[in-house]
């Protein structure tokens, strides 16, 4: 018999409390954190969306494998479980454990990328970019047009425009190949909505690194959640799973980077992964100098086991369904009470489209930070603006708004019921009804990278006082 409702693929043995406040707490909060929701105590927070990133909850398996971390400073067993998963998954000879996805970034980054260098991505997400630029190169996003509107109806929005990297690459070419060090692409594409990139465009991708000589490295935070939905979408693939989707994806590449706090479902931990034998020794030697020791790279035994087990659940089908159906079930909600998100719903989050909830804010008094304040305010929700603070300050100090400003709501894996969605889905919509109350922000204080982790705010004045 089949039944409609796709129900969570496990059962809940460890709860953990969580605080409620009245509205006048939160908006004293808010206050003392000026205005950044990044700056609140979590503690402050009902239901945190901020991000999925190693906020999710480990299963069984995987907490009984912190008991197995051999803590051996060098030749680590567990560097070696890990390793073995990683190959296994990946192909990719060379395996290299950091603490996190954007350490990963900066190693390859660092070693791989000068000043003048493009590097073209569908979409890069903050660090990615942060960690090109402080190298003095380009991060140019490169997503197709459908990527660009909200609106738009597309199974694969994260798509990189192919045509648009080889006019690129035949630049590249006019210029002695010292142009483009590298391309990447994001799967899936965080930054333009958590959309999947096609099997079809990783495979044009590849042949245009094959036509002019270039590595192809994924970040591949979110390579379980791009996979099922290949399989979902893609014609052709619905037999497959998700697993053997995701090998042939990494397949197509010469390495990748890695948080394994999305999709290796840990709290912490990442890895960079490639084939060349000497851009890996040249990452080795700064992992050493930064991170550690190659067989732990900044990380516990335990942590490394984690990992390993995490990469091996994100792949069953049962888990896949349900995250992607969960998502989509408060992507429902919103939309059958007219909120504006991006279409189709992403893999981990959803994304509403501040510009079209708050059009009588403009781009330079941030919306995306009205929407991300007020929902917190209403009801203890916390999101994070992906938009202008994010992303609209240039490396000459000049802001230029980016195509969209967003408000994610990440869902964090296996954390939260369905009462908890509804929740946050009553507290959207409580703040669309009253959006056209909701005024912007101006930036009192920031720094000159990476602004909206730290950067205070304050309202401006309603016209006329």
């Amino acid at each position: 018999m089949h039944h409609k409702t796709i129900i969570e693929p496990f059962r809940i043995k460890s709860v953990e409390p969580i605080k409620f406040t009245t509205r006048a707490d939160r908006s004293a909060a808010l206050v003392d954190a000026g205005y950044n929701v990044f700056r609140l105590h979590a503690d402050d927070v009902l239901i945190d969306l901020l991000t999925d990133s190693g906020t999710g909850a480990m299963s069984s398996q995987q907490w009984g494998a912190l008991m197995q971390g051999d803590e051996s400073y060098a030749g680590s067993r567990s560097f070696y479980r890990f390793r073995d998963v990683v190959q296994d998954l990946t192909g990719f000879q060379h395996i290299i454990p950091t603490h996190q996805g954007r350490a990963a970034e900066r190693i390859l980054f660092h070693t791989q990328v000068r000043s003048g260098h493009v590097v073209p991505n569908n979409n890069h997400f903050d660090t990615t970019r942060a960690n090109i630029e402080v190298e003095g190169a380009e991060a140019r996003d490169l997503v197709i047009a459908e990527g660009r509107v909200p609106s738009a109806l597309h199974p694969f929005k994260g798509n990189i425009d192919l045509d648009a990297l080889e006019a690129l690459l035949v630049e590249d070419k006019r210029q002695g190949g010292r142009l483009v060090p590298l391309v990447m692409v994001t799967i899936t594409n965080n930054s333009g909505g958590g959309q999947p990139v096609s099997l079809e465009n990783l495979r044009g991708v590849r042949r245009l690194c094959d036509t002019y000589s270039k590595p192809f490295f994924l970040d591949a935070c979110r390579f379980a959640e791009n996979a099922y939905f290949i399989k979902l979408r893609e014609k052709g693939q619905g037999d497959r799973t998700p697993a053997d989707i995701a090998r042939e994806v990494f397949r197509l590449a010469d390495g990748c980077t890695m948080s394994a706090k999305k999709d290796g479902l840990a709290n912490i931990g990442g890895f960079l992964a490639m084939n060349d034998s000497q851009w890996a020794d040249t990452a080795r030697n700064l992992l050493i100098l930064t991170e550690g020791f190659p067989t732990y790279g900044g990380l516990a035994g335990y942590d490394l086991e984690a990992i390993a087990r995490g990469l091996e659940e994100v792949v069953e089908e049962p888990y896949l369904k349900y995250r992607i159906r969960s998502t989509a079930y408060l992507a429902d909600k919103l939309t059958s009470g007219g909120v504006p998100i991006i279409q189709p719903a992403g893999g981990h989050a959803i994304y509403i489209d501040a510009r079209g909830m708050l059009p009588h804010i403009p781009p330079v008094q941030y919306p995306g930070i009205a929407l991300a304040n007020a929902l917190y305010v209403e009801g203890g929700v916390r999101g994070v603006e992906i938009g202008t603070v994010m992303f609209g300050l240039r490396a000459d100090g000049t802001e230029v708004p980016p195509a969209m400003d967003l408000v994610r709501l990440a869902i964090p894996r296996r954390v939260y019921t369905q009462s908890h969605i509804d929740y946050v889905a009553e507290v959207v919509l409580a703040v669309a009804a009253a959006s056209v109350s909701l005024r912007g922000y101006r930036i009192v204080s920031a720094p000159a990278v990476l602004r909206h982790f730290t950067a205070r705010f304050e309202p401006l004045p309603e016209e006329g006082k």
